[in-house]
């Protein structure tokens, strides 16, 4: 993603107690996040290089940032607002194909309704990107409860379900009573979650407010 959007509002109310060095390096952490569509990693030493952080002052700004804006799960600093954004960017994009894939296969019917005298051509097929572990291991970033992780790959690989509808779904999950209740005791495996097809449920949610910085809207 090379844009989003900045509300300096929202900013400026939950970053006024940054120091000028903590708000570059913050917004500098923030469009990495946004550029790559992805969680930062979580090696510190990886962090610092790739994004020039070399004093000492530098660094600790650097662990204050992440303390205060970020979640370290799975050896990835997470960061919720900036995750439902990419969702909802590639929920549009998806869209924005989908339609475009409709208008290319009407021209195209089109075009061998016309000529089907000589139709002896194979059909032109759709590639589409295949299902990758590099998908799941950001569901089971996202999901709360980390048990059976080879059980829940097989059950992902077996349902191949959509990585952004599953990780839209997560964060309404994660916010509704059952996900909620005694520290989590009754969040499912993530491998009965899958088997399931949880992403399908309809959640009713508490209000919540969030813990994270919401500027970008």
């Amino acid at each position: 993603m090379h844009y989003y959007q900045f509300n300096i509002g929202d900013y400026r109310r939950d970053t006024a107690h940054l120091s000028h060095l903590e708000h570059g390096i913050y917004r500098s952490l923030i469009d990495t996040y946004m550029l790559e569509e992805s969680p930062l990693p979580g090696d510190m030493k990886e962090l610092e290089r790739k994004h020039s952080i070399r004093t000492a002052n530098e660094k600790k700004a650097l662990r204050n940032v992440l303390n205060d804006f970020f979640k370290f799960e799975n050896s990835m600093f997470l960061h919720s607002r900036c995750d439902e954004d990419i969702i909802s960017y590639r929920d549009k994009s998806a869209k924005a194909s989908k339609s475009a894939k409709k208008r290319w296969e009407k021209d195209a019917n089109a075009v061998r309704t016309h000529s089907e005298g000589n139709a002896n051509h194979k059909p032109t097929t759709i590639n589409h990107k295949p299902i990758t572990n590099k998908d799941f291991e950001r569901f089971y970033a996202a999901y709360p409860k980390k048990k059976s992780k080879p059980l829940a790959l097989k059950a992902w690989l077996k349902h191949k379900p959509d990585i952004n509808v599953v990780l839209k779904s997560l964060i309404m999950h994660k916010k509704c009573d059952q996900w909620t209740k005694n520290k989590g005791e009754f969040i499912p495996y993530p491998a009965s979650w899958l088997n399931a097809e949880g992403w399908n449920d309809e959640i009713e949610t508490k209000k919540v407010n969030s813990t994270y910085a919401s500027f970008i809207k």
